[in-house]
């Protein structure tokens, strides 16, 4: 290969190697981070995650009233106004039978036996009294770390495109890092095996 034209392959090379280094090193920070957090979950967790609520207490409860069908659709629609009940079902949730509702925004889980109930969006949990006083508010983190790693963002929007990218962009940064390693010094061997 003559001089000029590897000059010209370096250059270009060094050049793409380092925008796109710009350009996507948020989402291999995030990458990073993520992975690691898959690795060391437990311990991250502890760390991140405040203590959880006492539901047990739920039984103790002063003045608590079963709640009717009626009552916990009402509940769940006035949660999001406007909103209806797209999925309705009665099962247990964390061992206490409930009613369960889906809706376009969320799902709202009542306790039958005392009108606890808890409101869930995207990532995260809200416990609440049946009077309607904020309990306890939960983050599900895993559920958050995984999603970034998966598809580089919260939302599904993208799909996982921006994960995709990433993800051929390390690809490049070690193909071109090889690359613009071994250059100089297939060079310099070049010179020694002619010299000799």
């Amino acid at each position: 290969m003559q001089q000029q034209t590897r000059a010209k392959i370096l250059k270009l090379l060094r050049t793409s190697h380092a925008w796109v280094a710009i350009v996507v090193l948020p989402w291999v920070l995030m990458v990073g981070l993520t992975g690691f957090y898959m690795s060391h979950s437990k311990t991250i967790l502890k760390l991140i995650e405040p203590t959880g609520y006492d539901e047990s207490l739920f039984a103790d409860w002063p003045n608590s009233v079963e709640v009717t069908r009626g009552s916990a659709l009402a509940l769940a629609e006035s949660i999001w106004r406007g909103e209806e009940v797209m999925k309705f079902v009665s099962k247990s949730y964390h061992n206490r039978p409930s009613y369960i509702m889906d809706l376009p925004s969320g799902r709202v889980i009542v306790s039958r036996a005392t009108g606890h109930y808890f409101v869930k969006y995207g990532f995260t949990r809200e416990t609440y009294a049946p009077d309607g006083t904020m309990l306890h508010s939960k983050k599900y983190w895993g559920s958050i770390f995984k999603t970034l790693h998966e598809r580089g963002w919260l939302s599904s929007r993208f799909g996982t495109w921006i994960a995709d990218i990433t993800s051929l962009s390390l690809v490049f940064f070690a193909l071109t890092g090889m690359f613009l390693w071994w250059m100089p010094r297939a060079k310099k061997i070049g010179r020694m095996v002619r010299r000799s």
